[in-house]
């Protein structure tokens, strides 16, 4: 039987990554995390960028990706990408780690080590703390899910099908079309 490694939220702050790895804190447990491929961080990266150039235009708020993100109890994750609204980040010190407010949207790129039970359960983990949505992204699959606060069943988009990516309420205007997202072929653009 596996053991789990609890810790509360101030020693996970002061817990240094090994190399090759990643930390976030789910309840108190330890989560450890093997690090992310190129393809991973190519489509985080696109992603963040064109989130950011729109939300920066219309001074929305702020994008952020890879920052620690304090959640409720001794819950600290890590979305790839997080975007939140202009008036939340008032008053906020943006230096603190963890960051103490909930993105209103969280996105996260689903990597081969990724189990579904345990991405569902960060799923249930954002919108319980306040997150308005969460998006998931699968490479593999070219599919996205798009999870919203006040519904159990989640939409799903296909880059196939030639489907787009919005947040109306959140992101009025902004259309992502997953072809765009996900990379034809696992070769860099």
């Amino acid at each position: 039987m596996a053991t789990k490694t609890l810790v509360n939220c101030e020693d996970y702050i002061a817990l240094e990554e090994p190399q090759g790895m990643r930390y976030e804190l789910s309840e108190g447990e330890l989560i450890v995390t093997p690090s992310v491929s190129f393809f991973h961080n190519d489509i985080r990266d696109s992603l963040s960028a064109q989130l950011r150039a729109f939300v920066e235009a219309r001074r929305f708020g702020a994008v952020t990706g890879e920052t620690d993100i304090k959640l409720i109890g001794d819950t600290v994750r890590r979305p790839d990408v997080a975007f939140i609204r202009a008036g939340r980040l008032r008053g906020i010190d943006l230096d603190r780690v963890p960051l103490p407010v909930v993105p209103d949207l969280v996105i996260e790129i689903v990597s081969r080590s990724d189990r579904a039970d345990d991405l569902i359960f960060k799923v249930s983990q954002y919108l319980s703390a306040g997150a308005k949505a969460v998006w998931l992204f699968y490479p593999n699959t070219k599919q996205a899910y798009r999870y919203v606060a006040d519904r159990l069943e989640p939409e799903v988009r296909s880059a196939a099908a030639g489907h787009k990516f919005e947040e109306p309420e959140l992101l009025p205007g902004l259309i992502l079309p997953l072809a765009q997202i996900f990379p034809a072929s696992e070769t860099p653009r």
